[in-house]
Parts: structure tokens; C-alpha cells; sequence
């Protein structure tokens, strides 16, 4: 009976067995990573890789990383690559992960971090090396690879000299049959469909003399958007006199190495790659168009056209804007004209968005800084004259006008100066045009403090005037100094518009790394919204202060007007918070307009007090300056 049940035992186990050899699949991608104990001297990467399908192995000592092998189906290199380029420290282990994607003949290194392209994307050729399988173990040794894993499984933790990996040989379409069931049809400008397998996604054309350009357009009918396609136009000037060749375009969707190479952004799915055998193309009289289709993309999220050049950056890639113009002919559709070839795709930034209208904005904004400009100087003469009175909020209003006209006048010529200096005179204009915002920041939470003080604080005198100034000039100027401290923060910013992406408004402000944003939300975002809270609190507690007393109830219009106009320096500002949804083209316009217009405004109030000053011949409420409200506040309390 139990030998029985043992024979039993036996059978099922071989059944399962071959049922599941039957069933098993081909491995789609292989990945090997290790930590790399090595010396502390120059370290470098020695690439030999050559066609074939005999296998692959890794190798380490003190000095050097070496990957060789016979696994590739296009690709050839033979590289020695100084890894110090990379940010590599000797001082530390380096973790390292080696990618092989068959079905793209792709080869990819990841060392602490940093990805080195080894073989870059292809189409499908006839024969993939896949199902890589241990090889035998190399000896131990004080430099090497230690805790070597394949696909997460433990190889060995002991340090070793390196690892080798055996390949197998099989048909690369059957195992594309296994990765993806759909089928790739490459349409033809006459209507002609050529049916393809998805993983082959590649079109040959020879241009013979006759040659007068095609039109080719890739779709993936089953498991992708019919929308999702590109449409290449090939120009007749690619054909090169006397001379017959290939042109060739192949279709990439959804791989992770073209995501690679951009922080502010994400590439879209679908990327094209044209080529002439044997030649590099560059500088055409006529661009070659690439029409991309794609999903809607949010109104936030402005697009550019890339490409990538494997010439100039061999190892890691690299999208650029260089060579290629973008044209947007909707929601959905994106067309490139790029004179050379080489990868492209679309990149949506996330950050900054398009700004539409950005023309017409720019008018407005020039015409109030220069209007602004000119209001302040002339509000500074006119404090000027009065500067013997004892009204303590002459000192405060100068300092306002004197941080509005450094603001304004410097916003005025950075489009200038972008253009003109580029990076080196930008790195300090806009540190210099930071500084003066957070002046004019300063200067406005001086105004609404004060204002506060006069009405709430009535029987204490205000601060000496040295303490505001060092409020409004001395402060701002601290945060200032430890961003230039720190680095990599000011320099030319790109400004894209919504009809013309392809030629950004420059200016000298924040650049876009991580950590310009960081500062512009904890230096900026985080003062403005002190500010903005801080005004409109005191506009209610002015309001209720002062809402019972007759004196102010006779002009209450008036009343209002003037102290409104006192609160929107600040408050205006805060429109920048609301810049978002189906008004915000709205909110931008009105933004631009009151805080470009600031100084003329700050002007209009100060002659508004003075002609109610004239009006009433000279009472509290007319007072060119709310250091009299202070005298009527204690006349009030005394008759209370």
C-alpha cells in the first residue's frame, strides 16, 4: 500500500512537471545586480560586446567593471568608459544593475544611480538571446562583485571576480508572440497596410534616384489607442545626390529607457527613430515632419519636441530641443519639423505651464513698470518736500516707492538682459530681482503693520524709522545672500507660450531645478501669503473699529476707497493663488495689470488723500497721511 502511494506520488509529480515545462515561457529581459568592492583610485567601465548568442559575463577587479560577451543581435562596442564622469566615489561600494532586453537588442548599466546606455533601442531582428542561465562560478577574491542576484534571487553573498551567464538562441517573434498579442500595421501613403508583427514596428524605404519622399504612419490596432500613432514625412532633399540608400523608421511605445534624461517633464509613450544607413544627416534645407498623435494632454502641461543624439551622447540619454521646432495642431496632435536624425518624441513639461496670450501680457506688463516707475519718483519728490512734517508714515511710504522703483525698473529690462547676458549676467540679475521682491513684500507688511498700529496701538509711539528700514532692506537681503550661497538657483528662466513653444520668453529670475522651486515656495509663496492673510485681517479690524463713529460714517465711500487702496498693497498679490481652472486666464490678466500698476496706484492714493485733505480744509479724515488718524483715534477715545 505505500509503495503504491509512493509510485502515485511519483507520477503526479512528473505529470506536473511536464506539464509546466510544457507551459513555461521564454524570458522577455534579464537583470543581474551586485555591489562592486573596489579601490579607492580612478575607476572605469570596460565594454566589449560583439553579435552572437554564446552568453555574457560580468567581471570586477580594484580598477575596472568589465562587461563582455556575445548576446546582441546589432550591436557592437568596444569602449573603455572612465566612470568619474558619472559621480562615482571611490571611497564607497557601488551598486550596479546590468538590463538585457532582447526584443529591443537593448543593454543598459546602472551604477549608484546613474544609467549608462550600452546598446541602444532597435527593431526586431530575426534571432533573440534570451533565457540567460548561471554560468560557472568564478573564484573569490578580495575585489569584486559581492551579493550577486538575479531578478531579486540570491546568487552569492561571498566576493567574487565576476559572474557568466549562458544564452540561448530562439526566434525573436515567437517570443514577441509571448510579450504581446497585438498585431502592428504600417500604413503606406498610397493605402497600402503592411502587416507586421508589434514588436517589429520598423519601415525600410530606398531612395533611389527617382525619389520624392513618402509618408509612413505606425498603429498598434489591438491593446492601444487608435489615436496613439506617428506619422513620419520624409522630405525628397534626404536622398543624397548619385547615391542609393535606405532610410528607416522604427517605432518604440512604453520603453522605460526613453523616460530617462529630463527632470522636469515625462517623454509620451511613442518614439520614432529615422536613420540613413551609413551616413549621419544633419542641418536639411527641408525638415522632416513627424506628426505625433496622443492623448488630450491637460491645459497645464505645455509640449515640446526632442530628440535624442546618440553622437553626442552616447552612454546617456539626453533630450534636446535643438533642431526641432514644435508645432501644435490641437489637443491631440503635436507636429515636429526637425532638421536631422536621430529619436524623437514629445516632452510634456509638468513645470512651468504654457502661459497663453503671454504677448499681449508683456505689453501690459512693461507699460505698468515704466508707469509705475515714473509714479514713484514722482510720489518720492512730493514726500520729499513734506519730509519735515511729523507724520511718521512719510518714511514708510518712501521706502514702499523706493523698493517698488528697484522692483519695476529691474522686471522692465530682464527680458533684456536674459537675452543679452545669458546665464553668467542672470545668475545675479536674478538673485538682485528676488531681492527686490521680497523688499517690496517687506515694505507692503511694514504698511499694513502700521496702519494696524495707528488704529489698535494709539496711546504707544510707532518703531523709529532705522527699524523699518532694516525691516524693508536689511532683511530681505539675508535669504538672498544664503540661496547665491548655496548654488544653482538663479539664471535665465524660459517663459512658454501657448501659441509658440518652440520660442520661449526668456528672463532672468528662479531656474527650474528642485531646488530653485523649493526656495521660490519657502522665500516667496510662504511671505506672500503672510502678507495677503495679513491685509485682510487688518481691513476687518479697521472696519470694525471704526464703523460706529459718525466722522466716518459722513464719507464712508470715501472712506473705503482710500483704505482699499491701502490694502491692495499686498493683497493683490494673492490673485497668484487663484491662478488656476476656467478663470484663470481671467485672474492672470487682472494679476498683471494691478501689480504692474502698483506704483501708479500707490501715487493715486497719495494725491486722492491729499485732495480730500484740501476738501475738508484740513480735518482728521482728510489728512494726506494716516499719521493724523493717530491724532483722531486719541480725540475720539477722549470723548468716549
Amino acid at each position: 500500500m505505500e509503495l503504491r502511494l509512493t509510485v502515485n506520488l511519483r507520477t503526479v509529480f512528473i505529470l506536473i512537471s511536464l506539464l509546466s515545462s510544457g507551459s513555461s515561457e521564454n524570458d522577455p529581459d534579464m537583470n543581474f545586480c551586485g555591489t562592486w568592492h573596489h579601490g579607492k583610485g580612478s575607476l572605469s567601465l570596460n565594454v566589449n560586446l560583439s553579435t552572437g548568442c554564446k552568453g555574457i559575463s560580468v567581471s570586477a577587479n580594484e580598477s575596472s567593471l568589465s562587461i563582455d560577451g556575445e548576446i546582441t543581435a546589432k550591436c557592437k562596442r568596444s569602449e573603455v568608459i572612465p566612470l568619474k564622469q558619472f559621480g562615482l566615489d571611490p571611497s564607497k561600494d557601488s551598486n550596479f544593475c546590468l538590463y538585457w532586453e532582447p526584443l529591443l537588442d537593448q543593454l543598459k548599466l546602472q551604477v549608484n544611480g546613474k544609467n549608462l546606455t550600452l546598446c541602444w533601442p532597435a527593431s526586431l531582428q530575426d534571432s533573440c538571446c534570451t533565457d540567460l542561465s548561471n554560468g560557472a562560478n568564478k573564484k573569490t577574491s578580495t575585489y569584486g562583485i559581492f551579493n550577486g542576484t538575479v531578478k531579486s534571487d540570491p546568487l552569492s553573498p561571498a566576493t567574487r571576480t565576476g559572474y557568466s551567464f549562458n544564452g540561448r538562441q530562439i526566434d525573436c517573434k515567437m517570443l514577441c508572440d509571448q510579450v504581446n498579442k497585438g498585431i502592428t500595421k504600417v500604413k503606406m501613403s498610397e493605402d497600402v497596410w503592411i502587416v507586421e508583427h508589434p514588436c517589429a514596428r520598423s519601415f525600410e524605404m530606398e531612395m533611389k534616384e527617382d525619389f520624392q519622399g513618402f509618408n509612413v504612419t505606425s498603429n498598434i490596432t489591438q491593446g492601444v489607442s487608435a489615436e496613439s500613432t506617428i506619422t513620419v514625412q520624409i522630405p525628397p532633399v534626404l536622398k543624397r545626390p548619385s547615391k542609393t540608400s535606405k532610410v528607416v523608421c522604427t517605432f518604440f511605445k512604453n520603453d522605460s529607457l526613453f523616460q530617462e534624461g529630463h527632470e522636469e517633464g515625462r517623454i509620451l509613450d511613442d518614439v520614432v527613430e529615422i536613420t540613413v544607413e551609413n551616413e549621419v544627416i544633419a542641418d536639411l534645407s527641408q525638415p522632416i515632419k513627424i506628426v505625433f498623435n496622443h492623448d488630450v494632454l491637460p491645459k497645464t502641461h505645455s509640449r515640446k519636441c526632442v530628440s535624442w543624439d546618440t553622437r553626442k551622447d552616447p552612454s546617456q540619454v539626453n533630450w534636446l530641443v535643438d533642431g526641432c521646432e514644435t508645432h501644435q495642431t490641437g489637443v491631440t496632435q503635436t507636429e515636429c519639423h526637425c532638421n536631422h536624425l536621430t529619436y524623437f518624441s514629445i516632452l510634456v513639461q509638468l513645470e512651468p505651464r504654457p502661459v497663453c496670450h503671454l504677448l499681449a501680457l508683456t505689453a501690459i506688463t512693461s507699460l505698468g513698470c515704466a508707469l509705475s516707475v515714473f509714479s514713484c519718483v514722482t510720489l518720492i519728490i512730493c514726500l520729499c518736500r513734506k519730509r519735515r512734517s511729523k507724520e511718521q508714515s512719510i518714511p514708510i511710504h518712501l521706502g514702499l516707492a523706493v523698493s517698488l522703483i528697484f522692483l519695476n525698473g529691474l522686471f522692465f529690462f530682464t527680458g533684456v538682459l536674459a537675452n543679452v547676458g545669458g546665464e553668467s549676467v542672470c545668475s545675479w540679475v536674478g538673485a538682485v530681482l528676488h531681492y527686490a521682491l521680497l523688499s517690496s513684500f517687506a515694505w507692503m507688511g511694514i504698511e499694513v503693520f502700521h496702519t494696524f498700529w495707528l488704529v489698535y496701538v494709539v496711546f504707544s509711539p510707532s518703531p523709529k524709522a532705522y527699524v523699518w528700514n532694516l525691516v524693508g532692506f536689511v532683511l530681505p537681503a539675508v535669504p538672498i545672500i544664503i540661496l547665491v550661497a548655496v548654488g544653482d538657483i538663479y539664471g535665465v528662466r524660459e517663459v512658454l507660450p501657448c501659441e509658440e513653444p518652440s520660442n520661449p520668453y526668456l528672463m532672468c529670475w528662479m531656474n527650474g531645478t528642485p531646488k530653485a522651486l523649493l526656495a521660490h515656495y519657502f522665500t516667496n509663496m510662504t511671505t506672500l501669503a503672510v502678507l495677503v492673510c495679513s491685509g485682510i485681517v487688518m481691513l476687518l479690524l479697521v472696519y470694525r473699529q471704526i464703523r460706529t463713529r459718525d466722522e466716518w460714517r459722513q464719507n464712508r465711500v470715501a472712506f473705503f476707497s482710500i483704505w482699499g487702496l491701502s490694502c491692495l498693497f499686498g493683497t493683490t498679490w494673492g490673485l497668484t493663488f487663484l491662478d488656476y481652472g476656467p478663470l484663470s486666464d481671467v485672474i492672470l490678466f487682472l494679476s498683471c495689470i494691478l501689480n504692474s500698476f502698483q506704483g501708479f496706484f500707490l501715487m493715486l492714493r497719495y494725491f486722492m488723500l491729499d485732495w480730500m485733505r484740501k476738501q475738508a480744509g484740513g480735518s482728521a479724515l482728510g489728512s494726506s497721511s494716516t499719521g493724523s488718524t493717530r491724532q483722531h483715534m486719541l480725540q475720539a477715545q477722549e470723548k468716549s
